[in-house]
This record gives structure tokens, C-alpha cells and sequence, in this order.
């Protein structure tokens, strides 16, 4: 999860173990930069926003559906993630072991610098 946020916005340490994987990486992220131009075009609110930030603009909205569509499967249901509790004041335990209570994702590691993973 925290590696697929790293890509999205652009901030993935990976270079690759050989020139394949380097000119893969390549060609996936000219790919994202074309799909989030396409995004900046077709919402007038973006116009001004540089690429890195429309990059954490996309990660930040969609970060919970990501999540979900990773984790709360009826196949993965009950399973155990990162922690079993969300913050807060109170302290509660996650939803089916995929979201907390509050419909949040569970865990942070996506803005975790990649190196202290």
C-alpha cells in the first residue's frame, strides 16, 4: 500500500536491479505524468497545481479506496494488517481488520519515508 502511494506521487527510491527494470519505471511513470496532465486539464481547480502536487492531491482523495480495494475483499475479511486499533480518543479496533470505525485507513505507512520502512 505505502509502495503504490510512493509511485503515485512520484517519490519511489526503487531504481531497479537491472537497465529492464530502470526503463520499466520509466515508461510507468511517463505514463502516470501523462495520466495526471489529463487530470490538471479536465478540472479547471488544478490549472495551477505543478505535477508533485497534483500527484499528492489524486494519492490524499483516493488513498481509502486504494486501501480498500486492496485489504477489504470478503476473501481477506478477518485477516490482520499493520495494527488491530486506530487512533484517536478512543481507540477503537479496525472494522472487519480493513478500515477503523471511522471509514479511515488504518495505518500511515504511506507517509512514511520510504527509507525508515
Amino acid at each position: 500500500f505505502a509502495d503504490i502511494g510512493d509511485i503515485i506521487r512520484g517519490k519511489d527510491l526503487f531504481r531497479g536491479y537491472n537497465e529492464k527494470d530502470q526503463q520499466e519505471k520509466a515508461k510507468l511513470q511517463q505514463s502516470l505524468k501523462e495520466i495526471f496532465q489529463k487530470i490538471q486539464e479536465n478540472n479547471p481547480d488544478l490549472k495551477t497545481l505543478k505535477d508533485e502536487e497534483i500527484r499528492e492531491y489524486w494519492w490524499a482523495l483516493n488513498r481509502k479506496e486504494v486501501w480498500k480495494s486492496l485489504t477489504c475483499s470478503e476473501q481477506l475479511k478477518g485477516n490482520k494488517y499493520f495494527r488491530q486499533t486506530c487512533g484517536g480518543e478512543k481507540r477503537t479496533e479496525t472494522y472487519d481488520k480493513c478500515l477503523c470505525a471511522d471509514t479511515e485507513v488504518p495505518t500511515n505507512f504511506d507517509y512514511v519515508p520510504q527509507f525508515l520502512r
